[in-house]
């Protein structure tokens, strides 16, 4: 298990070495540091003394790759790819350009808005769609299982902003049960919170549901399942002891894969509800133009879809011990 662990650590690390280096070429050869400065300042009435002021408070008036002017281990370092993209592997964020907050610090605060939307609306959509996918499967061939395929597609076809939108009007603005947006610590979070996960979960019913409910039609027909109906097995126990049992593979596929997601925040979701999350900070540094905090959250992002992808192969090998010999 440990030589497994390692060889899928060994592969993740050129992925996220890639992934640093074209997020620096996209950040530094295409928009220069001058660019960034004249952002930041403005393209009107700007001196080039002002310029040069704003690159070297933030850092942006070293070379690219090379300082000559140094010696030894400083014509690295003293770099602006050194100070910029590869201090990033020791989670070090630096400051914001805007305003030069330490987004370390950022991070730190805004995680756990961030998890505590996300992991209720995880779980609780995760157990729903799992149970409403095996109820189609075991009414299969019926009219509710038509009616069913046919809500989810429609569940599918409506874009998730329909659902924010008519969530704060109906709840919110006509019922009064929820706020409209807004976020606070301690344990009043829970009603800003209540009104995001609902809407989370029934916006992801209709692909999630859809997506298993296939996932177990594949395994309904095996022959391991016409084996246990012919020992007597009644049909529930042969769906939810073998059924979902072995289609455990590509369901981890699905879930593992979003811990990404749990730690992000939803973008939209976010910044429709005001909750001060990493979604919400991402799309703030976007709209301030602020490269730095962009730059970390993509880092961070690669980082954590890393783990998830390591973490679903591990998982593959409790489920299917069959896959450590590959």
């Amino acid at each position: 298990m440990f030589n497994y662990i390692l060889r899928r650590l060994a592969y993740a690390l050129p992925i996220l070495l890639g992934v640093n280096f074209i997020t620096f070429a996209l950040f530094f050869m295409v928009i220069t540091p001058d660019d960034m400065a004249r952002l930041h300042l403005g393209d009107k009435h700007i001196t080039q003394e002002q310029t040069k002021q704003w690159k070297h408070e933030r850092g942006y008036d070293r070379p690219l790759f090379i300082n000559s002017a140094h010696q030894d281990i400083e014509v690295i370092k003293d770099t602006i790819f050194y100070q910029k993209s590869v201090r990033l592997f020791f989670l070090d964020f630096g400051t914001s350009d805007a305003d030069r907050r330490d987004i370390n610090y950022d991070i730190s605060q805004r995680v756990w808005p961030s998890i505590a939307i996300a992991v209720p609306t995880f779980v609780v959509g995760l157990l729903v769609n799992i149970t409403m996918a095996m109820l189609l499967v075991f009414f299969r061939g019926t009219q509710l299982d038509t009616m069913a395929v046919v809500m989810t597609v429609i569940l599918m076809s409506i874009s998730s902003l329909f659902y924010i939108i008519a969530g704060q009007f109906l709840m919110s603005k006509l019922w009064h049960l929820t706020p409209i947006s807004g976020y606070e610590l301690g344990f009043d979070a829970w009603r800003f919170l209540i009104l995001p996960v609902v809407i989370g979960v029934i916006s992801g019913m209709g692909a999630g549901t859809r997506w298993y409910r296939s996932i177990f039609f594949e395994e309904i027909n095996r022959d391991y399942v016409r084996t246990a109906r012919a020992k007597g097995v009644p049909e529930l126990k042969v769906l939810f002891r073998h059924v979902l049992r072995n289609a455990m593979v590509p369901i981890l596929t699905g879930v593992v894969v979003v811990i990404p997601a749990l730690f992000m925040g939803s973008l939209i979701m976010e910044t429709f509800f005001a909750i001060p999350g990493l979604g919400s900070y991402t799309i703030e540094a976007i709209q301030s133009y602020d490269f730095a905090i962009v730059r970390s959250m993509v880092f961070l992002g690669s980082v954590l879809y890393i783990i998830g992808l390591v973490l679903t192969d591990i998982s593959y090998t409790w489920v299917d011990p069959r896959v450590r010999l590959s």
